[in-house]
């Protein structure tokens, strides 16, 4: 058994969204508010909080806020008139969460309550978690009755405003409820609730263009209790690892179909952890006989202590008049439990060897003396741990399930970005190893019996390059069009490169290698070596009409031209807007590399221009394209791909106006900033540059003596000497690379129009804070 998928609709910028789950982990990635923390909250509120409803306003999409709004028009507009008072249609607007399940024919008895019919066979089975109002009819008639006596109001402040002569004006305000939103502002959670359907597999249809299509209910009605009691065990590490969270919730609790976001404190779990699994009163068994006894051996003996202790204080209490003869006498007595002892600052230490001459000794340092990312690290790994012997009832735990009968067969653990205060390495290391210790209980290991599914949500870059593409979640922001408001998909990238498992494995291993964020970039730039590594972000930083690019988060990938194309598969799935700056790798008749020049029958070797964009072999063609041309539009995903390469620019050299061909980078930056080395100090290759101008008679001339001075090498030293220039503004990016990154900067300006990113103004999700009004967001 295992949970399929699920489907998130209408909740935050998740509009309608399938999100797979992978056998064992799952990692969400993306850029910022592209709703991972809303997916991850979905997962919460709907099944670990279910009993303790966090829902408010701001969790129902905002593109639906005035769908809302306009059901209370209705309404009031019926009221005042008298008619019949439409029904209330919430079923297009409410959160929903659906979980698909995948069981097996033999584990019917852990589903019986939620088969859709008799006749199941075994596969797919759903289950609908929905945030609706208890009472449809009743909210209507509340929200009809605040709206008429906010209404009586207002015409009571405009009549006293004629009374005393006044403009209306000055008894105008705004009177709660304006309208329906503002009206579920106050009252959402008393008025909603959370309740539970059992979906048809039958009617389970798969997304379309990216989103999801959940059934509709068509007049079921809700199940009672909680449908996954006994059938999932649901634990969560929240990114707040204990600070600051409201109505904090013992792990003590017995209730073993819901997690517990915890304390960060490993002593204060180790507490918990020994109350629930060690403590030897707790239905003591052989094991727990010798503590039991060395306990009361201990008690005795300082009760003893105590009672000679006392002895002094209380003989001259008795001289006193206390006590008299029908007084009780006083007795002093001690009960040690040994969970007490954990119950102190110093419980956890940290041993610190250190050597002395030829002795050897250790100092212990409290747990607050260690690193935050070690304590963070600690903690996390002990919560696992926790969260696994809880499940198998390890040792006293057994005692105190309030399920007698059977351990749920599936362990859902949701983690919200473990990279919190985590180094980089350590990073690597916690997903490596998080799911092993989930599963590292002698019932667990490799068996089927019981399956752990691990949901992680991050922004690091280190832990999705730990994971295998097959495990990876892409979140991506979606424009809202003209006045909707933008949302989010999700992209499952398990399929991302087909068959072609050469491809897949060549840019799994190259985004390891490179670290690269790929996965949470608002761009991509891909350029063609160091030399351009080195320049390009240097021209954006420097120059001013790229400023938009500096502003925003743009990955760089060093990958040639004969590369790039491999990451047209990945590109293409997860839409990402993306600039490739490449070199048009010129060769003549016979295949070699050489200087372009027209009218030559020559070609291009670079694979990208041939295969991804503009799908162009011959020269000549490549040089005349117009730059409009060079943009590869993906109109179904909303993005595009542009591709940049050494195009023809008009140079004036020794009195010659003509038309100057590069196909490098290096010859590129020359001819656009010739005035510059012919006059620049320097070694190695602008020495030569500077030879290459003053010895060349025309332009032709220069073309192969700038090819004869790269030959040598040395363009990663090039491209250092120019960072060393005085003023980098003198220092011209050539054309092609201007375009493209205009372009870019461009484009990134359209997408943050279209998706309102206005950071202030919303939270990770793109949502509003909690009190701040539609208008504001609208």
């Amino acid at each position: 058994m295992r949970i399929e998928f699920v489907e998130i609709a209408n909740f935050r910028k998740l509009l309608s969204t399938r999100v797979g789950l992978s056998s064992n982990k799952t990692v969400f990635v993306g850029a910022n508010n592209s709703g991972k923390t809303s997916a991850i909250t979905a997962l919460r509120y709907f099944l670990v909080d279910r009993g303790h409803s966090r829902f408010c306003l701001n969790d129902l999409t905002l593109a639906h806020w005035p769908i809302i709004n306009a059901m209370g028009t209705t309404w009031e507009e019926a009221h005042t008139n008298n008619e019949v008072l439409p029904a209330p249609n919430w079923d297009p607007v409410l959160p929903l969460l659906d979980v698909w399940l995948q069981v097996a024919v033999n584990e019917v008895h852990y589903v019986q309550k939620i088969l859709p019919t008799l006749d199941w066979d075994g596969g797919r089975l759903g289950v609908r978690m929905r945030l609706e109002p208890r009472d449809a009819e009743q909210l209507q008639q509340e929200y009809l009755n605040a709206r008429a006596q906010a209404v009586a109001l207002q015409a009571a402040g405009a009549a006293l405003a004629a009374e005393q002569g006044k403009a209306v004006d000055e008894f105008q305000v705004a009177i709660w409820p304006q309208n329906l939103i503002d009206f579920l502002q106050r009252r959402l959670k008393t008025l909603f609730t959370v309740r539970a359907y059992i979906l048809d597999p039958a009617a389970c249809v798969a997304p379309e263009h990216g989103r999801a299509r959940p059934q509709a209910l068509d007049g079921s009605e809700p199940i009672d209790g909680d449908p996954f009691y006994g059938l999932i065990r649901i634990d969560e590490i929240s990114a707040q690892r204990g600070f600051g969270m409201e109505g904090e919730r013992d792990d003590e609790s017995d209730d073993i179909t819901a997690g517990r976001s915890g304390s960060r404190k490993l002593s204060v779990q180790l507490r918990q952890y020994y109350t629930r699994h060690l403590d030897p009163y707790e239905n003591p068994d052989a094991q727990d006989l010798l503590a039991l006894k060395a306990i009361e051996e201990a008690q005795q003996a300082f009760n003893l202590r105590l009672s000679d202790g006392f002895k002094g204080p209380l003989m001259e209490m008795h001289k006193l008049g206390y006590p008299g003869v029908t007084d009780p006498k006083l007795n002093i007595s001690t009960r040690l439990r040994p969970v007490e002892g954990l119950n102190h600052d110093a419980a956890v230490q940290f041993i610190v060897p250190i050597r002395d001459g030829g002795n050897t000794a250790n100092l212990y340092l409290p747990e607050d003396s260690n690193g935050l990312g070690y304590q963070n690290l600690i903690s996390m790994v002990f919560r696992l741990m926790a969260f696994r012997d809880s499940w198998m009832r390890v040792g006293k735990a057994k005692h105190k399930a309030s399920d007698d009968t059977i351990i749920p067969p599936l362990h859902l653990v949701l983690i919200e970005e473990p990279e919190v205060h985590l180094h980089t390495q350590v990073q690597q290391v916690f997903i490596r190893q998080a799911h092993k210790i989930l599963r590292n209980h002698p019932n667990l290991g490799n068996g089927p019996n019981f399956v752990t599914q691990m949901v992680v949500s991050t922004h690091s870059s280190h832990i999705a390059h730990e994971c295998e593409f097959d495990s990876l979640r892409y979140f991506r922001r979606l424009p809202g069009g003209d006045k909707a408001i933008p949302t989010s998909c999700v992209v499952n990238l398990e399929n991302a490169f087909g068959a072609d498992l050469d491809t897949k494995r060549f840019v799994t291993r190259y985004l390891r290698v490179t670290h690269c964020d790929l996965f949470f970039a608002d761009a991509a730039v891909l350029i063609e070596g160091p030399a351009e590594r080195i320049l390009i972000p240097n021209f954006v930083n420097s120059h001013a009409e790229f400023q938009k690019l500096s502003e925003s988060y743009i990955t760089w990938l060093e990958i040639g031209g004969s590369h790039a194309h491999k990451l047209r598969s990945l590109v293409e799935k997860i839409g990402l807007t993306t600039l490739v700056i490449t070199d048009i790798d010129s060769c003549n008749a016979e295949g070699a590399s050489a200087p372009p020049v027209r009218g030559a029958n020559y070609t291009t070797r670079n694979a990208t221009l041939r295969t991804w964009w503009p799908l162009i072999n011959e020269l000549d063609p490549l040089l005349d394209k117009p730059e409009n041309e060079k943009v590869k539009t993906y109109a179904d995903e909303n993005f595009s791909v542009r591709v940049a390469y050494q195009s023809p620019i008009q140079a004036t050299f020794k009195g010659e106006a003509a038309e100057a061909l590069s196909y490098t980078l290096e010859d590129a930056i020359v001819m656009a900033n010739l005035d510059l080395f012919a006059t620049m100090a320097g070694t190695g290759l602008i020495a030569k540059f500077r030879t290459a101008i003053a010895d060349s008679a025309n332009l032709a001339a220069l073309s192969e003596a700038l090819k004869a001075a790269l030959q040598g090498g040395g363009k990663a030293e090039f491209a250092l000497d120019l960072l060393e220039i005085e003023n980098p503004l003198s220092l011209r990016p050539p054309n092609y690379i201007k375009d493209g990154l205009v372009w870019l900067a461009d484009q990134l300006e359209q997408k943050q129009s279209e998706l309102g990113l206005v950071q202030s103004a919303g939270n990770d999700d793109g949502q509003p804070e909690r009190d701040m009004p539609v208008e504001a967001v609208a």
